[in-house]
Parts: structure tokens; sequence; C-alpha cells
């Protein structure tokens, strides 16, 4: 029974040196040194405060993209003990002891490191030979920019390990589709190659080129499976199945994870919430949530509110209204109604509170059962401590003189009578019966009597003069076709009225609003808003001092200074290896030249290459040359402040084409003895340049040693590069 004892147990493995020793260099070229410099580098000072925020918990929003690159940051930062102290406002600005900069930069080093043995497997898998493979890798170990942008806590270096492992696992399971469809090894990689997508998306969306990318080439490859005899309807059907779930369900699957842990994670109010509706401001601890907590859910006749405009930009801003009046004429001598102005104002105040009146009656409270305010009903709107009533009337607004003024009316007993019934109509109801709910309902008020609708128009022109103290117009809309934000208000604070008398109400008004029912959001309503708000928050785009053109990229006419030591000549540059770049735009152009050449002969039935090359050739070039033209063509598209470091994703697919190149070269048009051995000696003269180069500029690509004031001279190849020199 123990005879199996009498044996030793031996376990054997094969282990490709290559791979190994390519993993152990890229490991080596990113992490040496990877806590200098000790200071904030470049686009660090921008992601840094992110991290800051995970660490602390606090909810933000990034237009740049989802978050799962900077939850991986924030990984770092929580693995190594960072409490988020610290204040990211420079750049070159000294870390402070409790800044754990090894374990910040680590997971970007790590995913550079990565992907120089992923770029030799991709070349194996595309069945070239091990030494293009091996020269591929050893391009991306030496490529300048790649190693600088590693070796920091940015996010380029993750997106494009992401990006190779997808390209990478797609290939594996197309090679396994032949001989072991729907083996484990056949699922894994083709489970594998949608994780990496959705991965890669999101931490940028510059992610989803290459995603596309890959689901075309699915698509052609099933496509031309359609056309296989042997293959049965229920076989194909099972194929078609796997590969939606794996490259398109379970993608949008994780994109939606990474939504929810990231607002799992941040769960309390900061400052970027502001922009937020009031519902999603409300499920946050702290901030409005504190004010908001417990309100009534349904407005009712006689309910004190105030009401916050659902477009919140360029600021958030409340109805509200004061004593003061409009000019009797404006400076331009348009007259005005001279009646009580009515005002949207971007701060929490006493006078942002009115009351939801029945028409029909005078009572100011509300009653007991409350009478709920549904979609369609009329109401008046009385402002809380004027206790004037909302209006408009055919007088034009000060600023927009096509739109109606509106006012809070004062009876100055002329012929100007009052027009204030509004009728409320509840933008997002589900039915026409639905009630009017705090926070939740997003409405509009039409005047009953000239149809305008109560809009915010300040939020996207001017401010009033000093006479309406620079705050926000509000005016009627006279021609309201669908539902622009700026006409969509929604109830933020909210109280049953009490008290008859106004003294007390004005007392009533003063005081918190707390009552007791929640109002939280689903997972679903929270993601929506939020990827909504990801997708159209715009910054003001400006230019920066490095922002460049797609143009500039293909031959490296710019640069990036990312460090400088305050006192040294040392300092850090986004700059890539010339020789590489050169080699990598030649690779495309011959490429280019060759296929070109190859179809037009294929046309006309001349056949230069054996079948197999030619679509081994066609298949690298979909992969690498599509690869490089679906992450750059794009950009010329985009209006959008863009730098060096947008092109790396390209740049990385166009370095894997030159192996591909020179391997072609060499098989099919180099025929003779004497002709391969000189191309052989041209690839290594080629080679040790690129070595050359890259010893030649590593002092700004790890920021060290710290250079002379002529030897920085010598590095300024290109007039348009800025390197860093002090006066003397």
């Amino acid at each position: 029974m123990l005879g199996f004892l009498k044996e030793p147990v031996v376990v054997t493995a094969k282990i490709n040196v290559n791979l190994v020793a390519l993993t152990v260099m890229g490991l080596i070229s990113r992490l040496w040194g990877l806590c200098y410099p000790r200071a904030v580098v470049f686009d660090e000072v921008y992601y840094g405060q992110f991290v800051s925020l995970y660490m602390k918990r606090i909810f933000f929003v990034d237009d740049s993209g989802p978050p799962f690159g900077h939850m991986l940051l924030a990984l770092g930062g929580y693995l190594g003990g960072f409490d988020g102290n610290f204040l990211w406002n420079r750049i070159g600005a000294e870390y402070s002891i409790n800044v754990p900069v090894w374990s910040l930069r680590l997971l970007p080093a790590l995913a550079g490191a990565l992907c120089v043995p992923l770029a030799y497997q991709i070349l194996v898998e595309l069945h070239f030979s091990h030494c293009a493979a091996l020269g591929a890798a050893l391009l991306i170990l030496l490529e300048n920019s790649l190693i600088t942008q590693s070796r920091f806590m940015l996010l380029e270096s993750i997106l494009i390990f992401f990006i190779l492992l997808a390209v990478l696992s797609y290939l594996k399971f197309y090679n396994l589709q032949k001989h072991s469809a729907f083996s484990g090894s056949w699922w894994f990689w083709l489970l594998l190659t949608g994780v990496a997508c959705s991965c890669a998306v999101g931490v940028k969306y510059m992610g989803l080129f290459t995603y596309m990318l890959l689901l075309a080439i699915a698509g052609l490859h099933f496509w031309h499976m359609i056309g296989d005899q042997n293959l049965s309807n229920v076989s194909l059907l099972c194929h078609f199945l796997a590969r939606g779930l794996a490259l398109i369900i379970i993608p949008m699957g994780m994109y939606l994870s990474f939504f929810y842990v990231h607002l799992a994670l941040l769960y309390r109010s900061g400052p970027h919430d502001q922009i937020m509706t009031s519902a999603f401001q409300a499920s946050l601890e702290g901030g409005l949530a504190r004010i908001t907590q417990g309100q009534p859910l349904e407005v009712a006749y006689g309910s004190q509110i105030t009401l916050r405009n659902v477009l919140g930009k360029p600021m958030q801003c409340w109805l509200h209204s004061h004593t003061n009046t409009y000019p009797i004429r404006y400076e331009n001598g348009r007259g005005s109604s001279h009646q009580q102005q009515v005002t949207c104002y971007p701060f929490k105040d006493v006078n942002n509170w009115w009351i939801v009146k029945d028409p029909g009656m005078q009572q100011l409270v509300v009653s007991n059962p409350p009478r709920p305010v549904r979609h369609g009903h009329i109401v008046q709107l009385v402002h809380g401590i004027t206790t004037r009533y909302l209006n408009t009337h055919d007088v034009a607004a000060p600023l927009s003189p096509h739109s109606q003024e509106v006012s809070c009316y004062i009876d100055y007993n002329i012929s100007m009578p009052a027009q204030n019934l509004w009728r409320v109509e509840i933008v997002n109801r589900e039915s026409d019966t639905d009630v009017w709910k705090t926070i939740l309902s997003e409405v509009r008020f039409v005047h009953v009597n000239t149809s305008a609708v109560l809009k915010a128009s300040g939020l996207s022109g001017a401010s009033l003069p000093e006479w309406g103290y620079r705050q926000l117009e509000v005016v009627g809309e006279k021609l309201s076709k669908g539902y622009h934000q700026s006409m969509v208000w929604n109830v933020e604070e909210h109280r049953y009225g009490k008290s008859q008398e106004q003294k007390e109400r004005e007392v009533e008004l003063h005081s918190p609003t707390q009552m007791d029912i929640s109002k939280n959001l689903s997972f679903m309503a929270k993601f929506t808003e939020l990827q909504w708000k990801i997708l159209t928050l715009k910054n003001e785009d400006t230019e920066h001092k490095y922002s460049s053109s797609a143009l500039d990229w293909i031959t490296m006419d710019t640069n990036i200074a990312y460090w400088l030591h305050p006192t040294s000549g040392a300092q850090i540059h986004l700059l890539g290896n010339v020789a590489t770049w050169a080699s990598a735009n030649t690779a495309a152009l011959v490429y280019l030249c060759l296929s070109l050449w190859y179809l037009l002969r294929r046309r006309r039935k001349i056949y230069d290459i054996p079948e197999d090359a030619w679509q081994l050739w066609v298949s690298a070039g979909s992969f690498c040359g599509g690869g490089w033209a679906v992450n750059y063509l794009p950009f010329f598209l985009m209006e959008k402040t863009l730098f060096l470091y947008h092109y790396l994703p390209a740049l990385t697919f166009q370095i894997l084409l030159i192996p591909v190149v020179l391997q072609h070269l060499g098989d099919h048009l180099c025929r003779s003895v004497l002709l391969k051995s000189m191309f052989s000696a041209l690839i290594v003269a080629w080679f040790s340049s690129v070595y050359f180069v890259y010893c030649t500029f590593s002092p700004v690509t790890y920021g060290q040693p710290a250079l002379s004031l002529t030897e920085l001279k010598a590095l300024r190849w290109k007039d348009t590069w800025n390197i860093l020199i002090r006066k003397q």
C-alpha cells in the first residue's frame, strides 16, 4: 500500500530562460533607485491628490477616466501604510516622512517591468522566431520614455501592461482554437482577454481603442469560422456565446465592479461632490447628508423648501430672493417692473427658503394629515422671509431680453396684477400621479398664464450687475423645447411648516431640518450619475508649457521636463530613445509599402511569398500595426490638451512591428548567404546604436548622475527639446 514511497517524488518543469532573464532585467531597469527623487514628479501632483482622498475615504470625481487606475495607485499607498496626509500642491515638493514613496511607485514600476516579457511572448504567439521576440523585448526594455513613465505614480505603464496582456491572452486563446477548443486553457485565455480589456478600459478610456481592435479581430475570426463546414450549428452557437460572455458580458460586469468598489470606498462628503445632484450628495456621509438626514420625503402644501438647480455647473445655486427690487431702468435704458428681485444664489442662505402654498387656501402650514403635491398640481411659491409670491409677467428679463423677468410680486396698486400660479411638472416621473419628492424628484415650474418655464439662465451667462449683488439671473423661458437642466429644480432641504405667524415662521426657517425619513440611492443610480459626470464634465483646456500636438509625437519634436533638482543639474525628462523611434517609423512605413506591393501583385495572381508567410505578415500587421493606428489616430479628433505620454501605447505597438519587419526582410528578401550575413551585421550595428542612445539619455531617464552644463547642452539633439539649463 505504501509502495509509492519507495521511489522519490520527481517534479519536472520547463523553464524559458529567455523569459526569466527578460523579466529580471525588466524589474532591474524599472525598480532600481525607485525612491529617487523623493519629491513630487510631474503628474504625481495630480494623482497623489486622489490617493490621499482614497486614504481618507472622501468622494471625488476625476473627468480623465474611470477609477480602476486610481484605485491601484491607492492600493500601493495602502500597502505602504500611507495616511493620506500630504499637500499635493507643487511639482518638486519634498515628500514628508509619512509618504511611502517606494510603495506608491511600485505598482506602475512592476507593470512597466512586466511589459518586457509580455512583448517577447506576443511575438512568439504570432509565430515569429525567438530571436525576433527577444529583439522586441529588448527594444521595450531599452526604451527611455517607457522607463521614465514606469518609475513614477502615473497610469500609462499600467494601461500598457493590461493592453499587452489582452493581446497576448487573445493570441494564446486563438492558437488553442483548432486543437483545444473549450479546454481549460482555452477558457482561461479567453476569459483573461476579457478581464484584461476591462482593466485597460478601467485604467483609462484610451484602453477602449485596443478593446475595440480585439473585438473586431475576434469578430473577423468568428466570421471565418462560420464558413467552416466541419463545425455544426450547435458548435458555432457555443463559440459565439463563449465569446459574448468573455469579451462583452464579463468586461461590462467588471467595469461596473470598479465603480462599485470606488463608491463603497469613498463614502464621505468632500469638495468634489458639489457638482453631483442633491440626491447623490445626501447619500454621502457628512456635508449635505448632515443637513438633509431625516427630512420628510413627500412635498406637501405648506412645506418649507429650498430649490437647487439641477444643472450644477459651473456652480451650484439655489432659487433666492431678497428685499431689493429691480432698478426702474437698466443701464441700456430698458425699463423693469421694479418688483422684488429673484436670483439663483450659489450659497446656502435663509433667503433660499420658499413655502409651497395651495392657491385655494390661505394657510402656510402643513395640514394633518399632509396633502402631498403631485405632478400637474398648481401651486404658489411664497418667499419665506418676505412672504411675497414668485411671479413672472410680460416684462423683459434684465440680461435676457427675449425671456420674461421673474420676481416676487409687490402690489404697487397699478395695472399689473399678480401672475403667481405655477404648474409642477415632475420630469423624472414614473406616472402622471407621482408625488413630488424631496431630493429625488426633478421638477419644472411652468407659469400658468404665459407657459414660461422657470430657468436659471445665469448658469450659462453673465451674473447680474452690482444692483443684483453679482448673483445669477433667473428668467421665465418662453420657448421651452425639451428639458434643459437649467430649467429643472429639485428640493434639497425640506421641512413641514408649523408656524402660521410670520415672526414664528422666520425662527422656524433659521432652525436646522431634522426628521425621520432617509433617502438612499441605488448603486445603479449613483453609477449612472457619476459615469455621466465623468463623460460630460470638462475642465477648461488651457495651454500647458509641455503640451503638444499628435504630429509632434511621430518625430519626437517635443519632450516633458518631469523634475529638476533644486540645486544640482540633475533632472528627469520624458524623452524617447531616438534610434528606436526612428526605427519604429521606418518599420511602419516599410510594412505599409510592402503590404501594398504584395496586394497589387496578388491581385495579378503573382505570389512573391508563400501563403503561410503572407498570413503571418497580415496577422502581425493586424495586431501591431492595427494597435499603433487605433491608439494614435483618434488623437487627431480630440479637442483636449495633449502630451507626449499619450503616444506611449501606440509607440509600444509600433516597436513590436520592428522585429516583424526585420525577420520578414531577412527571410524573404535576403536570399543569398552574403546578403543574410550583411543584414545580420547591420542589425547588430543598429541594435548597438539603440543601446548607445539608451545609455546616453539614461541620466535624464533616472535623474542621476547629475550632469554638468556642457553635458546637458550636448543632450539637446533637437532645438525643440526643452533641456533645463540653469543660468550661471
